[in-house]
């Protein structure tokens, strides 16, 4: 009886630790924007965060489309180390001042691809940097993203966020803007430090959140199989 309880204690937790890691695998595994906030016409940088979801190949590539309905100004990738990076600019339908300047043109797509030996690797992550500014004054901006693995497979990341708020199967990295204040307008020169701030703590609070939850579990699992274990070891009358 007792070895029964036990099993039965080890499947429960067995169950409770998967549930825990089915919740939290996809959240974790997608192309992400970090911050995830900014100011409506002030200048930041963003970095695209990749992880490398699969267990046996590489990410060889990665496309980041900037929205050409919310134009950006100015667009500077910065480095990586054995990537190339590609900006390509599109016309514009409807010109945009910025800067007391008419732009016709814009960046709208930014490719990324690796160089022999610089791949995600299985179990990584890499980030790639790019300043943008103005930033427009909308209240998001979606970067539809497009992760190449070296078997050719292609994992596009393209989902807009519902109106529920729930998330999609293949959600897009989204920036969200804020209205520039009246009293403290955003510097031209840098992104603001506060931004930067938001997002970690937004990030880490997603994190807390799937912490708590895997913490729940557990210990909803192992009570579950103590109670099953003391009633297998209670003498009957």
């Amino acid at each position: 009886m007792k070895q029964t309880a036990l099993r039965r204690a080890a499947t429960v937790s067995a169950v409770a630790a998967a549930f825990v890691l089915a919740l939290a695998g996809p959240a974790a595994a997608h192309v992400t924007v970090n911050p995830g906030t900014a100011t409506q016409g002030g200048y930041t940088k963003v970095s695209f965060r990749v992880p490398n979801e699969s267990d046996s190949e590489s990410t060889t590539k990665l496309e980041i489309n900037l929205p050409v309905e919310s134009p950006v100004g100015s667009v500077s990738v910065k480095p990586v180390p054995g990537w190339t990076a590609v900006a390509e600019k599109s016309k514009l339908a409807t010109p945009v001042k910025v800067h007391d300047s008419e732009i016709t043109e814009a960046v709208t797509k930014i490719t990324w691809t690796a160089a022999g030996g610089s791949e995600i690797k299985p179990g990584t992550f890499q980030e790639f940097d790019v300043s943008l500014g103005p930033l427009p004054a909308v209240d998001q901006m979606v970067f539809k993203a497009l992760q190449t693995y070296s078997d050719g497979t292609v994992v596009r990341w393209i989902d807009e966020p519902a109106a529920d708020g729930t998330e999609a199967e293949n959600p897009a990295p989204v920036l969200k803007l804020a209205a520039a204040s009246a009293t403290a307008a955003p510097s031209a020169a840098a992104p603001a430090p506060a931004a930067d701030a938001a997002a970690d703590k937004s990030d880490s609070g997603n994190g807390a959140a799937w912490g708590i939850a895997g913490l729940v579990a557990g210990l909803a699992g192992l009570v579950l199989g103590l109670l099953a274990y003391r009633k297998a070891a209670t003498p009957s009358a």
